[in-house]
């Protein structure tokens, strides 16, 4: 999809209804993965911002894609936060015993 999506909004352009969709089943992918990094989940936020802004403009706030984005974004978001929170000492211990 790395390599696939790049061509896509190449021949298709941005504003494309598959180019939409290809960008948020690769981010929603990087987010739903138990083996995602921090990187992986700022990248998976970061393209479903920005495609949800481009999905807004091009095909308006009620458009099903558009929900469907902006759904994902909150879950993508709140998945990162759940990466970045440190968990708690006494947790740590507990999975050491």
């Amino acid at each position: 999809m790395r390599r696939t999506l790049p061509v896509a909004q190449r021949v298709l352009g941005e504003n494309d209804d598959l180019t939409l969709r290809m960008r948020s089943i690769y981010a929603t992918t990087l987010f739903r993965d138990d083996a995602a990094t921090l990187d992986d989940l700022r990248e998976a936020v970061t393209t479903l911002e920005d495609a949800e802004r481009t999905a807004r403009r091009v095909l308006g706030g009620a458009h099903p894609l558009t929900e469907d984005f902006e759904f994902n974004v909150r879950n993508a978001r709140a998945a990162l936060a759940a990466h970045e929170t440190p968990q708690p000492a006494e947790d740590l211990a507990e999975e050491v015993d």
